[in-house]
């Protein structure tokens, strides 16, 4: 609660933990391992880890905002910001747990780690942004310049958010220069 002052935040940080569970619990099955005290002692790492993750994506959406990026873009650009610094911490994570998984005592936990890591990461990404949109109902900002009917193919209108979208990421597109 103090690292974020939100509770808010807090909340979206806490709901991310679970998501590890998605996939430590195949990754237990599928190697046959017992989801005992030491698998347990995994998902608390895990939790951690996952937790971490969102907490990086969020301070990042936030230094977007602040220095004057639209809540929307700031959102999206944050994602595309750390999502290789937290796949690759993720990658390294997972690979420093396989050595573990021959041990007999350690090997649920090095499963737990390995399987909710891979797959936890991977669905923070992209649950996290989405979660944030929602909860601070973040919507694509619409200039006043891009407010305009266009026409599509077979003569019908558009949707300003088609438009947008368009003008956004392919410009050239809807103005015949063919360009993208």
């Amino acid at each position: 609660m103090f690292q974020v002052r939100s509770f808010s935040t807090m909340t979206m940080v806490v709901l991310t933990g679970p998501l590890g569970l998605i996939g430590a619990v195949p990754a237990l099955l599928l190697f046959h391992q017992p989801f005992g005290f030491n698998a347990i002692l995994g998902l608390i790492g895990l939790a951690g880890i996952l937790m971490r993750n969102t907490l990086i994506l969020i301070g990042q959406i936030k230094t977007n905002g602040e220095s004057g990026l639209d809540p929307f873009h700031a959102v999206i650009e944050a994602t595309v910001q750390r999502a290789r610094p937290v796949i690759l911490t993720a990658l390294a994570a997972v690979l420093a747990f396989i050595p573990l998984t021959l041990s007999v005592f350690w090997g649920a936990m090095a499963y737990t780690l390995i399987g909710g890591t891979a797959i936890g990461t991977v669905l923070t990404l992209v649950f996290l942004p989405a979660l944030y949109a929602i909860w601070f109902r973040v919507r694509p900002s619409v200039p006043q310049e891009q407010v305009e009917i266009r026409h599509d193919e077979t003569g019908e209108d558009l949707p300003v958010s088609r438009v947008v979208m368009f003008k956004s990421y392919c410009p050239g597109w809807l103005d015949g220069s063919g360009k993208t």
